[in-house]
């Protein structure tokens, strides 16, 4: 029998979990399967039964059986009362010291009651984040797993093996930390990656309405910003590819023929909520939700073509290449925003909680197999590592990252979006962010006066200290 760090149950056989269990087999563990569709197994096992140690089994109870103790159980299924029907059908069967992970995107609470819970039965329990999607599943993901934390020693040589490559050295996979630690940060890395792809569809809008580029001018901007030294990362390199491909039946290309409908499946929302809760501004990444919610609302099937416009196009634009390298420092600067946002929001969040979150550590498991991997990481690493003389360094290539000629052409961008039409409202969000916090005064001292004046909540001086009210009339 495998050891019980190589052996791996898996429920749930969709595509993530299908190539997690392949990965995880590839990698020398005995993994055993069941899903409730019970053709899937059988399907399974015909194509892939090859690849490795693997078994299929019919019912729960089989799975369980066929584990060595203490059991090790990934559940793929999707979030929410799905979670929890497996877990109560799996409580009758596991014994203590049994080992429960759920690898699918979770909220960070269900992640905590569900560990309380089963902690009572002395069943260890992890929620685990796992990015990289269908074909980092299977070639090597980034792991975030959390929760408990002797659960996770078990099984560290095999994640450690499914785990991709960080570049260093290393492999992209840490304990993230206690609770639902493991979840909060996936959901957080989503969060990013909404505005990472919002910002990126503000650029290709931009460019297409107001430089008239080409599908194929566009393909070949995002496929040299992808192979640049700062803009290289996954999502700038598959969007490369997707404005290359036609669709075989009318010959075109495709991404003119997909609905203008974005849609999500929760992440980015509780991210937004999360932040709120804990007062953390995250705008950039509030943006790109609000942004996908707009593209859906009946709102648009209403007005979409018939509310006036009133544009201004006296200012010329700039020749291609150059118009393609302004909104590039665009780019750059509001992207480099949304990844600060969601680890300042990682930051305080982590410190409310008692996590200990590592987040240079977590900017290094990011740096392989994972859909918001990127040239920023390396940066965001060093600065919120433990070597202070490389945070300090790092933290002035901050500073200098948003030099004087990059926020021209970024503050010109959002600019001319503005007079041409053309909604930028990651782009926008970020720069009012950064405007806001590194001006020295803002106009909420106003704010603060109204308050006074309509429902006397106080408010305090600059020229001396204590609470005040005023008889405004």
């Amino acid at each position: 029998m495998a050891e019980t760090g190589h052996a791996l149950g898996v429920i749930g056989l969709g595509t993530m979990g299908a190539n997690l269990a392949r990965n995880a087999a590839r990698n020398g563990a005995l993994v055993v399967l069941y899903n409730r569709t019970v053709e899937k197994v059988d399907d399974f096992l015909q194509a892939y039964g090859s690849e490795g140690h693997i078994v299929g089994k019919k019912s729960i109870e089989d799975l369980v059986r066929e584990l060595p103790t203490p059991r090790a159980i990934l559940l793929m299924v999707p979030a929410g009362d799905p979670v929890d029907a497996v877990i109560n059908e799996l409580e009758n069967v596991l014994q203590k010291d049994d080992i429960l992970i759920d690898g699918g995107n979770s909220h960070y609470k269900d992640t905590e009651r569900r560990l309380e819970m089963l902690k009572k039965h002395g069943i260890r329990y992890m929620g685990m984040g796992v990015s990289g999607g269908e074909k980092g599943a299977l070639m090597g993901p980034s792991m975030m797993p959390g929760g408990d934390e002797s659960a996770y020693r078990i099984l560290e040589p095999l994640f450690q093996k499914m785990a991709a490559d960080d570049g260093m050295g290393g492999k992209c996979v840490t304990y993230v930390g206690p609770g639902g630690a493991g979840h909060f940060v996936k959901m957080v890395h989503n969060g990013i990656e909404y505005a990472l792809m919002q910002i990126i569809a503000e650029c290709y809008d931009y460019l297409k309405t107001i430089g008239t580029f080409t599908n194929a001018q566009l393909a070949e901007t995002f496929e040299a910003w992808s192979q640049s030294e700062e803009l290289q990362g996954f999502l700038m390199e598959i969007t490369g590819k997707i404005f290359r491909k036609k669709d075989e039946d009318v010959k075109t290309d495709l991404v003119d023929l997909i609905v203008d409908r974005a849609e999500g499946k929760g992440t980015g929302k509780w991210t937004v909520e999360t932040a709120f809760d804990y007062g953390v501004p995250v705008p950039t990444i509030s943006a790109a939700l609000n942004a996908r919610i707009t593209s859906g609302v009946s709102l648009r099937e209403h007005y979409a073509g018939k509310l006036p416009e009133s544009l201004d196009t006296s200012e010329a634009v700039a020749p291609p290449l150059k118009e393609r390298s302004i909104v590039r420092s665009a780019c750059k600067l509001s992207m480099l925003v949304a990844y600060l946002e969601g680890f300042f929001l990682m930051e305080v969040v982590g410190k409310e909680k008692g996590w200990n979150l590592r987040l240079g550590s977590l900017a290094r498991i990011w740096r392989g197999g994972c859909i918001i991997q990127s040239n920023f990481l390396p940066h965001i690493q060093g600065a919120y590592g433990e070597d202070q003389r490389q945070a300090k360094v790092e933290k002035e290539w901050f500073l200098d990252y948003f030099a004087r000629d990059r926020q021209y052409e970024w503050r010109h961008v959002v600019d001319l979006g503005t007079s041409r039409g053309v909604p930028l409202p990651s782009m926008y969000a970020a720069l009012a962010y950064y405007d806001s916090i590194r001006r020295e005064r803002l106009p909420q001292n106003l704010i603060q006066a109204q308050r006074d004046f309509f429902g006397a909540h106080t408010y305090e001086r600059m020229d001396k200290k204590g609470v005040f009210h005023t008889e405004w009339e």
